[in-house]
């Protein structure tokens, strides 16, 4: 089963995603209304489940992390889950506690670095501010999100003039070089008012919050044929949106199906709502747990974990035209060529030829095309939530992406017909049961 849709719209509907997404939080929000509108009712980690076979569900944590499931019609006669797990967070610059600070005349904020970006990106380009803010009620504190739509702030580059080694192989500080200039010093207009304005609340009733810069720039189709995508928040967002819209398109009948976009994977995923975390596996035991599962059957989630896969989807490095000696020659994957399977031998990929060749197959059945990626020997890679995850939960894990160019870039660019493969690549891959037998042997039924 294929999702109908052309490349144009693809494209078009990702860049309406990633607009609506402009952090993490952002990103939880917009899955949630996206879900609710499909028929997906909300659950609190805090609460009860009631949960009803065939019903559709999501729950979210710390507003920043979120895992949706359907119910299956009978639980005992589920083989396993099928798990696409992404991350709704970006590289950006979040401001720091105290942040007003004033130069040379100028105002401007007090930055940190969130995640590893290429800082030259992001300077002379009009920012904004998205995230929360937490505002003090008469019962406490609530948390509200925060998404600015004007052209706030912007970070000056220094004039060739003044720094005549600009062009040399720049390092830049992050203390000094990046700090955002957002006015006059002698203004009286201040973040928080915005802040206030937005939230219908007044200034001094905000207490705390986390607020990010991002960049307003709206994706574009491009190319002499229109074989390319540039847009902000590729990196992941596009492979969040191919899943999401692969789950949205219904499941193999014998598996529950999972969709899990993760918070934090820039920083490590070493938080209470990262990949690291216990979410995942919290969620998976209340399925089981909520439809009564007796002491007598406490086996049951982890036989059911055996014939369970993840799909670990995150953005991988197409060879760069310019620079095609930073790939592996035989292991470079490339923009429009298919869903990009990752390796690497000290498992910071989780792929095995196990998990490698179930998800060819399911791929091949779609008609998707499929390319391997791995590193060059010499130069040392990066890593994703694949190997995170699997040491939580014993499943078959394997790591995929979608090949770009300029990763971490406040402007980043990839294929325009991997929008599809990802979309349909996910929805093959929910549409598949895999049953674990004697001796590594697996049993494939796809169901398309």
């Amino acid at each position: 089963m294929n999702i109908n849709i052309d490349t144009k719209t693809a494209a078009q509907e990702l860049f309406d995603f990633i607009k609506r997404c402009p952090t993490a939080y952002q990103t939880t929000a917009t899955l949630a209304s996206i879900l609710t509108e499909n028929g997906f009712s909300a659950l609190e980690e805090g609460q009860s489940w009631n949960l009803v076979a065939g019903d559709k569900y999501f729950v979210t944590r710390n507003q920043s992390s979120l895992i949706a499931f359907v119910m299956p019609a009978d639980l005992e006669k589920t083989t396993g889950y099928q798990i696409i797990a992404t991350h709704g967070d970006s590289p950006s610059f979040k401001l720091k506690a105290q942040f007003e600070q004033s130069t040379a005349k100028c105002a401007k904020w007090n930055v940190e670095r969130y995640g590893g970006m290429i800082c030259s990106s992001w300077m002379d380009r009009p920012l904004s501010v998205a995230g929360r803010a937490v505002v003090a009620d008469e019962l406490g504190v609530r948390s509200l999100p925060v998404h600015l739509t004007e052209d706030i702030a912007l970070i000056p580059n220094v004039a060739i003039h003044m720094d005549r080694t600009a062009n040399d192989g720049k390092k830049y500080n992050m203390q000094v070089d990046m700090l955002p200039l957002v006015g006059a010093a002698d203004s009286e207009a201040h973040l928080l008012d915005h802040v206030a304005a937005q939230l219908g609340c007044d200034k001094t009733a905000i207490v705390s919050h986390d607020l990010f810069l991002y960049i307003r720039d709206e994706g574009r189709l491009w190319g002499l044929q229109n074989e390319f995508i540039s847009a902000p928040r590729l990196d992941d967002l596009m492979c969040t949106f191919g899943a999401l819209k692969g789950f949205l398109g219904g499941a193999h009948e014998s598996v529950v199906p999972v969709l899990a976009v993760f918070d934090n994977e820039e920083i490590g995923s070493s938080s209470r709502q990262g990949a690291g975390s216990s979410l995942l596996g919290d969620i998976l035991s209340r399925i089981d747990e909520a439809v009564g599962v007796t002491d007598a059957d406490t086996q049951g989630l982890y036989r059911r974990f055996m014939s369970s896969c993840i799909l670990s989807a995150d953005n991988a490095h197409a060879q760069h035209p310019n620079h095609p000696e930073y790939a592996d020659a035989q292991n470079a994957p490339h923009m429009n060529e298919g869903i990009v399977i990752k390796h690497q031998s000290e498992q910071r990929y989780a792929t095995d030829a196990i998990s490698g060749a179930i998800f060819t197959r399911i791929c091949n059945t779609a008609g998707v095309p499929t390319q391997t990626y791995l590193n060059r020997s010499d130069i040392r890679g990066g890593s994703t939530l694949g190997n995170i995850v699997v040491s939580q939960i014993p499943m078959l894990t394997l790591d995929i992406g979608l090949a770009q160019l300029a990763m971490h870039s406040a402007y980043e660019t990839a294929g325009a017909q991997d929008v599809l493969h990802m979309i349909n690549a996910s929805c093959a891959f929910y549409h598949t049961a895999i049953q674990a037998g004697e001796n590594s042997k697996y049993e494939i039924d796809i169901a398309l």
